[in-house]
């Protein structure tokens, strides 16, 4: 070990950041957001159900009223729903999530000058995740 310097998570980060892969995972993720379904319609749901469309007298609201009221009412529930799909997308062990952990480790090894993987997945462990799906 001598003659290495300590790897820090900001080392990392930064040259994660330097060569566009901060970039291209959140463009992933926006894309994968754009297109979850579920997400959708629970906000389309929300809208729907909303307080501020089923008041009386809302038709004669403008459309800027209106849309200034919905997001004082569904923003932050909204970005909540969003949010928790983003982690998910991030700690998925199989998908987007599994990517940004070999992207992370293999960048940390590189700067280290390690060789990947440092964590090889036990055989029990690939079973359970095998299962888990």
């Amino acid at each position: 070990m001598e003659g290495r310097r300590i790897i820090s998570p900001e080392d990392v980060l930064e040259c994660l950041m330097n060569d566009g892969t901060v970039d291209s995972l959140r463009l992933k993720i926006i894309n994968q957001l754009k297109s979850n379904e579920e997400l959708k319609k629970t906000t389309v749901t929300m809208v729907e159900q909303s307080k501020v469309l089923n008041t009386p007298g809302a038709e004669k609201q403008t459309k800027r009223e209106l849309f200034d009221s919905l997001r004082q009412e569904l923003e932050a529930p909204v970005l909540e729903k969003a949010s928790k799909s983003v982690w998910d997308l991030i700690l998925d062990g199989f998908g987007l999530g599994k990517e940004i952990s070999e992207t992370v480790e293999r960048v940390f090894c590189r700067l280290s000058g390690c060789e990947p993987p440092l964590f090889p997945a036990s055989t029990s462990e690939g079973q359970q995740q095998e299962r888990a799906r």
